[in-house]
């Protein structure tokens, strides 16, 4: 199929973008900031403007079969002060107003016959013990409105002939975002402990398996309607704490008072007390099955490992034999590499680089001198390379670089696997700090790549596909 996404670049967008061009779905995205989403999304997917306030024109791309439409501010992110609320609502809301109004003015044979947009299991409010399903009512409070809102939008597409279906998504479990990107440090220090009294119901979902049940829920003819995407296990808060507890070995003695939380997030902490005990009943009914069904093992999968990946890849118009030769110069790693790091090749110990390599670098983090000492540990020419660290910052650093001939040219792969010193402690002092700078020389790589090997030729490319 031919798939339109909005909401591509976030914690849930790239890794559903990535799988649906797994599975041999084209994919066109669109986006507020357009370079810096292609910057990130797989080589294969076509980022375009997405300006929903000046209104949305699709005329000018393919017809299409499906809209995946995710975009929305984090609901958690910041205090929801009346602008901050204005903010959520029109992001969600409006936007998908936009997107149905855009797609009313397509022609019929050019509209796509199925229209998935997110929602949240906000929608139920604060129920207690109560187990809802997609068949119970909405509840109340800003949540709970700002869903019917956006749910009522999105069922405007059924009078256009599509088949429509709205995910109440829950907690979103996952490495390296989402929910646990601020819960994981504190646990990790063995000063984690319950929300309030712990007794409010948490419906989680491991982000797997929301991928793979948009993509079921997309290829599945039966697959309308509200649709929990929920793990058919909730949990209360006092459950979850204990669960991570148990997985990282730390204690979990602090809990933190319901009057405190309110103190510091105001309205906002509603998110972290309303008690919501849903289960997936449409999705099982359809036969969907999940992976992760119990939040032990969920999270034995996502904390089990302190280490992060980073993956960025990028389509240039020359041949893979050129882009491999490139790579294959350790001292065109310097031409690649931004300023602010001062990276230099102090010395390679092979005259052209194979296997069991090492070469030398010096650089400057935020102005202290490093040493760095990495040794090619696969070498398949025109394909791939991987090196890893022997000597440097890192408690682990494994990079591949992979080589993909597509569509004329070369799809320039690069997968990232580190992990900081000092365990934990080092996650929580320079985590944010190394992920920054790491985005930061991956950006800079790819601007320069494109200079080297210029942009106008992957535009010309593009407008022939």
């Amino acid at each position: 199929m031919r798939v339109l996404v909005t909401g591509a670049t976030g914690f849930v967008g790239r890794p559903l973008v990535k799988r649906l061009i797994e599975k041999g779905h084209e994919v066109e995205v669109l986006s507020r900031d357009s370079e810096a989403a292609a910057a990130v999304l797989p080589a294969r997917c076509r980022v375009d403007g997405w300006h929903p306030r000046e209104g949305v024109s699709l005329a000018h791309l393919e017809p299409l079969d499906a809209v995946i439409h995710l975009a929305g501010e984090g609901i958690a992110d910041q205090r929801w002060t009346e602008q901050r609320k204005k903010a959520l609502y029109n992001s969600r809301v409006e936007t998908t107003r936009a997107l149905v109004a855009a797609l009313a003015e397509l022609e019929q044979e050019r509209r796509p016959k199925i229209f998935l947009c997110a929602s949240a299991t906000g929608y139920y409010g604060d129920r207690g013990d109560e187990l809802l399903d997609e068949t119970s009512s909405a509840g109340t409070g800003f949540l709970s409105n700002l869903c019917t809102n956006w749910e009522k939008e999105a069922f405007a597409a059924e009078p256009l002939d599509a088949r429509t279906a709205v995910v109440r998504i829950g907690v979103v479990l996952g490495r390296d975002g989402g929910a646990l990107d601020k819960m994981l440090p504190p646990f990790r220090l063995g000063l984690g402990g319950r929300l309030g009294s712990g007794k409010q119901w948490l419906s989680w979902i491991h982000r797997d398996d929301l991928v793979e049940l948009f993509c079921f829920v997309l290829e599945n003819p039966g697959a309308r309607g509200p649709i929990n995407g929920v793990s058919p296990n909730p949990v209360t808060n006092a459950d979850l704490t204990r669960e991570l507890a148990r997985v990282l070995r730390r204690p979990a003695l602090f809990p933190v008072p319901a009057a405190a939380l309110k103190l510091a997030f105001g309205e906002m902490s509603t998110v972290l007390f309303d008690s919501v005990r849903a289960r997936p009943a449409a999705a099982e009914g359809l036969g969907f099955h999940f992976k992760f069904t119990d939040v032990g093992p969920a999270l034995g999968e996502i904390c089990g490992d302190l280490s992060h990946a980073l993956e960025r890849e990028q389509w240039l118009p020359h041949p893979v034999e050129e882009m491999f030769a490139f790579f294959s110069d350790a001292h065109n790693l310097e031409r690649i590499t931004p300023p602010f790091v001062n990276f230099n090749v102090r010395g390679v110990s092979t005259a052209k680089l194979q296997k069991d390599t090492t070469i030398n670098y010096s650089l400057r983090l935020h102005g202290f001198p490093v040493r760095w000492t990495s040794r090619i540990d696969d070498w398949t020419p025109n394909q791939r390379f991987v090196d890893s660290q022997t000597r440097g910052p890192y408690a682990l650093w494994h990079h591949t670089h992979e080589f993909e001939p597509y569509d004329g040219g070369t799809i320039v792969r690069d997968r990232v696997r580190y992990r900081l010193p000092f365990g934990a402690l080092g996650d929580l002092v320079a985590g944010a700090w190394v992920r920054s700078d790491l985005q930061r020389i991956f950006e800079y790589r790819r601007r320069q790549m494109m200079s080297l090997f210029p942009e106008d030729a992957v535009r010309e490319a593009w407008d022939e596909v």
